[in-house]
């Protein structure tokens, strides 16, 4: 009953937000050094930041459905699994901002400083928050711990290997091992880890499709948010 009480409005939150995506996720789509776009392909000029990428009938950017849909099921999987406790909501606040990170990653391999920064003073505020309410089921402390643990190993990485990861990962990083810390060691740990089997596992599949080359670059964001939520559905079940 607790787990429904707390999906059933994440989900309808989810889907509110989902359909305001797609028109921020087209603004924020350019490449770097660029300006955030200010027209629609036909060169009308955009009304806002949010709402449905629709101009004249025609859609561009992400379909509001798919986004909707999508950002319905993390934050009603996330909420459901963490049950009637104070990080329920969290998960569903942050959740919409770690999936508008996923689109423009996928769209122009990058994680603006304008939303993964952001993300990450709004994990630590809100987790703060949740800590001190009462039936809180993690710890802020390692929520801290985790940012930091996680931001290092994807720093190191990308100081290895700058060519494999983008500088933009490593500042997604440091919300998700915020998020993940909180649920503790395991928590963070495999959602670091399914992160990088989902990105290997899709790359692999393009591979043996003809699709891509061993160099060829993927946006590593949506697999990084992927295998964090997966992880966090682990957390809340195990909490």
């Amino acid at each position: 009953m607790d787990s429904l009480l707390a999906a059933a409005p994440a989900a309808g939150y989810g889907a509110g937000a989902g359909r305001l995506l797609p028109r921020m996720a087209y603004r924020l789509a350019v490449e770097p050094g660029e300006p955030w776009r200010s027209d629609c392909p036909q060169g009308h000029p955009l009304p806002g930041w949010f709402g449905t990428a629709r101009c004249q009938g025609r859609p561009y950017g992400p379909g509001p459905r798919r986004t909707a849909v999508l950002t319905a099921v993390v934050c009603a999987l996330l909420a459901g699994a963490a049950g009637a406790v104070p990080e329920a909501a969290v998960w569903a606040l942050l959740a919409p901002c770690a999936v508008l990170l996923a689109l423009v990653d996928r769209a122009v391999h990058r994680l603006p400083d304008v939303l993964t920064l952001p993300l990450g003073a709004a994990a630590v505020a809100l987790l703060g928050a949740a800590a001190l309410l009462p039936g809180a089921a993690g710890s802020w402390r390692g929520a801290l711990l985790g940012g930091l643990l996680l931001g290092a190993g994807y720093l190191t990485l990308f100081l290895v290997h700058p060519e494999g990861m983008g500088f933009g990962d490593v500042k997604l990083a440091l919300p998700l091992g915020v998020a993940l810390g909180w649920y503790g060691w395991g928590v963070l740990l495999a959602g670091a880890f399914l992160g990088f089997l989902y990105g290997a596992l899709y790359g692999l599949a393009l591979v043996l499709r003809g699709r891509a080359g061993r160099r060829t670059a993927l946006p590593f964001g949506p697999f990084m948010a992927a295998g964090a939520f997966t992880a966090l559905f682990l957390g809340g079940l195990g909490a």
